[in-house]
């Protein structure tokens, strides 16, 4: 992500997150870049315990051995197989980045350890190029293939097309991944659409961050893949929340409200249809248990809410919801909502305290 630079320690806290959360495998980082990014890798290569810790490395002898140093499971190498990346960025012919590529997985796996190809820029690539390359890199050995869509263009319906078409294509034992980025806001879709036809693995990121738009995010594909199809997924939901915390402080980023799943209004509710539909049935308007995801179910006053959410503060205040008391707090948050005034916790609190002691008052000077 631009601008973010994480200190050893920072990077440490998040993999042990990473790994308590229940990911499968954990890209720690691109040792060859700086002696702290090297001893971050190592140093969570060292203290992650059940996820597989993988370094990043161009098809570079050079890289490779940096990442094998680090002492990882599983080493990433990748090289770009569009027409535009070959001849503007690598300088190289098609025959040249084949062979790089193969020389790159034979060498790495001479070694020992796990290898994961990637082709960057893979969707905007010749499409019998890319089987071409794919199909190279299998033969020498590699474990697992990527598709990047290092731009974000695809669409749902063209990731569907082209997974089909790399599966029906290149043959041997491989886990097919994608790595969707958000350049157009459909990285996570991509993503699932991905897995539904038929990639085995998706590279996601905490929040969706990385470079522009950001990455697939990782609370959003893993509950989609989770809750929406039906696959176990490993991850542990509850912890969710946590993790994303920490990123965003490490990060310094706020988490958007609407944000899917781990927003602030992921699980909130305001218009009085909602509320009346979530106090009778909570399936009414939520696709999930907000608890599974280590999140509470919030309903909140203001100029859309109606008398059952004035009703259930109340009670959860330990108030008598009596007519007379939800109807004037129901006109003072209304009358405020036109005004524009965010009604926040104590500033409800507040209206509905002055209330119930006016009601009192009148009631006492009634003579009942």
């Amino acid at each position: 992500m631009p601008g973010v630079d994480l200190s050893v320690d920072q990077k440490l806290e998040i993999a042990l997150l990473l790994d308590e959360l229940g990911v499968d495998s954990i890209e720690a980082g691109f040792p060859i870049t700086s002696r702290g990014e090297f001893e971050a890798v190592k140093l969570i290569a060292k203290n992650v315990g059940n996820s597989e810790v993988v370094a990043l490395a161009r098809t570079r002898k050079e890289d490779i051995d940096k990442a094998l140093d680090a002492d990882v499971d599983a080493i990433h190498t990748f090289i770009a197989t569009s027409d535009i990346h070959m001849k503007y960025k690598l300088k190289m012919t098609r025959e040249q980045v084949v062979e790089k590529a193969i020389e790159a997985v034979e060498y790495a796996k001479s070694h020992g350890v796990v290898v994961e190809f990637s082709a960057e820029d893979a969707t905007r690539s010749d499409w019998g190029f890319l089987v071409k390359v794919f199909q190279g890199v299998v033969d020498a050995g590699a474990d697992r293939l990527d598709i990047a869509d290092t731009v974000g263009v695809m669409r749902p319906s063209y990731m569907v097309k082209l997974v089909e078409f790399v599966r029906n294509n290149v043959k041997g034992n491989y886990i097919l991944s994608v790595h969707c980025h958000n350049d157009f806001g459909m990285a996570v879709a991509n993503s699932v659409s991905a897995v539904e036809a038929g990639a085995d693995q998706v590279h996601v990121t905490v929040l969706g961050v990385g470079e522009r738009a950001g990455n697939a995010a990782l609370e959003e594909v893993a509950s989609a893949l989770k809750f929406l199809l039906g696959y176990e997924v490993g991850i542990k939901f509850e912890k969710i929340r946590r993790v994303a915390d920490v990123v965003a402080k490490h990060f310094n980023i706020a988490i958007p409200p609407n944000k899917a799943i781990i927003g602030a209004n992921a699980f909130a509710h305001e218009s009085g249809i909602h509320v009346h539909g979530i106090l009778s049935h909570p399936l009414t308007y939520e696709p999930i248990d907000p608890s599974i995801v280590g999140a509470q179910r919030i309903i909140v006053l203001g100029k859309h809410s109606g008398r059952h959410a004035v009703e259930y503060v109340l009670k959860q205040l330990g108030i008598e919801p009596r007519n007379d008391i939800v109807e004037e707090v129901l006109k003072i948050v209304k009358d405020l909502g036109d005004r524009g005034i965010k009604i926040d916790k104590q500033l409800l609190e507040s209206i509905i305290m002055n209330v119930v002691k006016k009601v009192e008052l009148d009631v006492q000077g009634s003579g009942y």
